[in-house]
């Protein structure tokens, strides 16, 4: 498990990457949204996630693929909790079961101290800082950015998807997250004018 220093390492490499205090639908990078993809949340946090944010380092020569947990704070849960530091900075030589060593690894064997189980707020990302994949338990989705362009966007999606763009993600994704599973107005507007085309509406 990470350590005091690699933990504000990874913490600010992500803040140059992520306004670390922002949550959606507001706008969670700092800058380079064209293209945004979205998928389930849970679906970042399982082994065979790993392959596909494997890619997106690749792409921009990042040797290692770096999670922090903003929810639950570190230190007001992990830290007097577990006593560990909720963030990983794992080599893309990794396999899967090596991510899920990292993210299922249960401090004294209790399985609610896992970052699969109890992380709420992801941001993930590496040292080039030009890509990310942003992720929030409440509204059930994460967010992707830094594709290098639109054939490796395709060949990424054919590859690990289902993923979809806001449009797909509000009709999809969202609507089981409210009550009446209807996305209210304002977090669609929201949420379309961050990540979706640029000038775009909601459908």
């Amino acid at each position: 498990m990470i350590d005091h220093n690699g933990y504000l390492g990874v913490r600010s490499r992500s803040a140059t990457v992520f306004d670390l205090d922002a949550r959606l639908p507001g706008q969670v990078f700092k800058e380079g949204v064209e293209g945004s993809l979205f998928c389930e949340f849970d679906a970042v946090l399982t082994p065979k996630f790993w392959p596909a944010l494997c890619a997106m380092a690749r792409w921009h020569g990042d040797s290692h693929v770096e999670l922090l947990v903003l929810e639950p704070d570190g230190d007001d849960f992990y830290r007097p909790e577990y006593r560990m530091y909720p963030a990983l900075s794992l080599s893309v030589e990794a396999d899967m079961d090596n991510y899920w060593a990292a993210i299922g690894h249960e401090p004294d064997g209790d399985i609610l101290g896992s970052i699969a189980i109890s992380a709420n707020v992801v941001a993930v990302t590496g040292a080039s800082g030009r890509w990310g994949c942003w992720g929030e338990r409440d509204p059930e989705i994460a967010v992707f950015r830094g594709f290098p362009n639109v054939a490796a966007r395709n060949e990424w999606c054919a590859q690990f998807g289902p993923f979809l763009e806001v449009s797909g993600a509000l009709e999809s994704y969202l609507p089981l997250t409210f009550a009446g599973q209807t996305v209210p107005d304002e977090y669609a507007a929201a949420l379309t004018a961050n990540y979706g085309p640029s000038g775009g509406s909601r459908p």
